[in-house]
């Protein structure tokens, strides 16, 4: 065989090379391979994500961090007693920050373990304190003054948030909502809130993206706080005052109707929940005992409870905000008393092993993300 026709074989070889080394990494990534959790500061002196890079055994390691233009607001475990103050978009390429101490939203652009800031803008009113998106839809949840939530379009050539006519609504609690979360339905037709203080669950039905006024629903729980949806539009709902979980039907007109009452887990203080990737667990962060408690979701929406203590994070820990990463094969907690974050596995009887040791974050951070 000739030096030309050697060299010609030796460059297809390595083009197929290379093609075979690209469609391993992408393999990786969508089956268990590397990925980032991003965790928000929420510094009065200046807001940021913080970015870890994660590796297939789930194990966490530092990465940076990146200012979100805004400041943060509050101290301690829980300082925006919220769920969802930071999220990724669902294709993962957007990173939505609140800015509670400047009463802004900032959105980043992700690419890896490097996020960069694209835009940062107003709130539509005061302390936001939870974020959700749809498509090109993004609404925040204002929980100062009186509490509303309010809308933006993203736009498609730039990825900056534009503000949306008409979508600013009050809450139906008025000054006393407390709202902890606001997420869209599964298909984008409702937005739903939870009001900690009034005990009460808003919906909010999307016509063109326009929200029409909030109509609420008694909690059949004490404090609805965090949420996620199990199949369907059924959401499960952390009842903190009840030490409980609970869930309810969301229908296309709004309506809520409950599933399954309010089911204890005999821990203290259950503020935030995640449903597993396969939507058969449920996971409640228990603030007030260092633990997570797990959840087996019918496919109607019924709950029963799996393990009383899935998972320990230790005394005094406050574990809050939780993730699941894009595989959906590990689940990341914050813990805000002791400033760190702890990643569990998650097995398929939806049992939690340890993987990642617990990484250091500011006091006061709130809000975690993952892929």
């Amino acid at each position: 065989m000739d030096i030309r026709r050697l060299l010609k074989l030796g460059s297809l070889l390595a083009v197929l090379l290379i093609a075979l080394v690209t469609m391993c990494a992408q393999v990786s990534r969508a089956d268990g391979g590397s990925g980032e959790v991003y965790v928000m500061t929420n510094q009065p002196s200046g807001n940021s994500s913080i970015v870890f890079h994660r590796d297939p055994a789930g194990t966490l390691t530092s990465a940076g961090s990146f200012a979100t233009g805004g400041n943060g607001a509050g101290t301690g475990a829980d300082p925006l007693g919220s769920q969802g103050s930071l999220v990724l978009s669902e294709d993962q390429r957007l990173l939505f920050a609140v800015n509670a101490g400047s009463n802004s939203v900032s959105v980043f652009a992700v690419s890896g373990d490097q996020l960069r800031l694209l835009d940062t803008v107003g709130s539509g009113g005061v302390m936001p304190v939870s974020v959700t998106v749809k498509h090109d839809l993004v609404f925040v949840v204002n929980a100062g003054g009186i509490p509303n939530i309010s809308g933006f379009t993203i736009d498609p050539e730039t990825n900056r948030l534009l503000p949306l006519p008409g979508s600013t609504r009050n809450l139906p609690g008025g000054a006393a909502a407390a709202p902890a979360q606001v997420s869209f339905t599964p298909d984008g037709s409702v937005l739903v809130v939870t009001e900690k203080g009034t005990n009460q669950i808003d919906t909010f039905t999307l016509d063109e993206g326009i929200p029409g006024p909030g109509v609420s629903f008694a909690s059949n729980g004490i404090e609805p706080f965090g949420f996620a949806f199990g199949h369907d539009d059924i959401t499960i709902v952390s009842d903190a005052g009840s030490g409980a979980a609970s869930s309810y039907e969301v229908e296309e007109n709004g309506k809520v109707t409950l599933v399954s009452p309010a089911l204890a887990n005999t821990q203290a203080a259950p503020c935030w929940l995640i449903v597993s990737q396969n939507r058969r667990f449920a996971y409640t962060a228990n603030a007030g005992s260092g633990t997570i408690s797990s959840y087996t979701v019918s496919e109607d929406g019924h709950l029963s409870l799996l393990q009383t203590v899935a998972a320990s994070t230790g005394s005094g820990s406050s574990p809050t905000d939780m993730t699941l990463s894009g595989n959906g094969r590990f689940l990341y907690v914050r813990t805000g008393g002791t400033g760190s974050v702890h990643g569990f596995r998650v097995e398929a009887d939806g049992s939690l092993t340890l993987v990642a040791t617990p990484m250091g974050v500011p006091g006061g951070a709130q809000g975690i993300a993952a892929r």
